[in-house]
């Protein structure tokens, strides 16, 4: 595997997380579990320990991980105050073979102060002193459950453009509804030409709208890491095998490492059959679960462990 790819995470605290551990990860990784359990928290992490390479970069990725969970709550973007998603997330601890961050927010004496550890170097800014500057790691992208906006995917698809994949990307929006004859940006709206005019996007439902989100990623993350909560999310049963086919192949191509949730057995056994037909064994799937004390543990399965589940027809969930 590439050198930059996470295989391990150590988080000390976050969200649901204490003392908490996970290794094993390939080059696409499925993570599983029951409702509530903390799949999207995992990746969550992941992504703040990757993404968080300096002050403003893990200012911003912690952003995007509580802008991810409310945002249905708001009916406009600018009404979300950006530093308060910032002070709701008053402490993460990770490390990771990739990085070691963390993060708190510490109150004494009548002082906030905002603590950084990045990489061994620390940093404490009074809260009169902070200023928040986005700063976006570009290797790195959260697709969550409820998809891209038309300007998240407006921005994704900029990367296809970039390295002349229309064709590719219109081929592979065919094989998913062959009514569709192109896909393109009219006026920074995304938009579908099908019979003879193009209409809007979201006229095809959210399925649609996932799948060529998560195409356009893999071009736009070469070398980086694409995290998808709920991949199941609006996509049909039948497309499920053409959607990993996808998502092993580019990932090889791009060198893109991605991590996805999922609840569906259905997934999880189209993961296994696609890259089995495709003999691709850079892949994992790790199961949250709880012991008896109630602490959140892992088991992870690589690919041989994958195959031989499904072969001796046991439940690999």
């Amino acid at each position: 595997m590439d050198a930059h790819f996470l295989t391990e995470i150590e988080i000390e605290e976050f969200k649901c997380f204490k003392g908490f551990s996970a290794s094993g990860f390939k080059r696409v990784n499925l993570i599983g579990g029951k409702n509530n359990i903390g799949k999207t928290a995992l990746m969550e992490a992941m992504l703040v320990n990757v993404a968080g390479s300096n002050i403003n970069k893990m200012n911003t990725a912690l952003g995007v991980v509580k802008f991810a969970r409310e945002k249905s709550n708001f009916v406009l973007i600018s009404e979300m105050d950006d530093l308060s998603q910032l002070n709701s997330m008053s402490r993460y601890s990770a490390r990771s073979n990739v990085a070691a961050t963390q993060f708190s927010i510490e109150m004494g004496n009548a002082v906030k102060t905002y603590h950084y550890n990045i990489n061994g170097e620390t940093s404490a800014i009074n809260a009169r002193e902070f200023n928040l500057i986005h700063e976006w790691d570009r290797k790195a992208q959260f697709n969550d459950c409820f998809g891209l906006s038309d300007q998240q995917l407006g921005l994704t698809y900029k990367a296809v453009q970039i390295r002349d994949k229309e064709s590719e990307l219109n081929q592979f929006i065919q094989a998913f509804d062959n009514s569709i004859d192109k896909f393109k940006l009219i006026g920074e709206k995304p938009q579908c030409l099908t019979g003879g005019e193009y209409r809007d996007i979201s006229e095809f439902g959210d399925g649609l709208k996932s799948y060529i989100s998560i195409i356009c990623a893999l071009y736009a993350r070469e070398n980086g890491y694409l995290f998808i909560d709920e991949i199941d999310n609006g996509i049909h049963y039948t497309q499920l095998d053409r959607l990993w086919k996808i998502i092993l192949t580019l990932s090889k191509q791009n060198n893109c490492q991605v991590f996805a949730t999922t609840h569906s057995k259905e997934m999880l056994e189209s993961f296994v059959r696609t890259a089995k037909r495709l003999d691709e064994q850079e892949i994992s799937y790790t199961r949250l679960v709880k012991n008896p004390a109630q602490e959140i543990k892992t088991v992870t399965r690589d690919y041989q462990m994958l195959l031989n589940s499904m072969e001796d027809e046991r439940e690999i969930r």
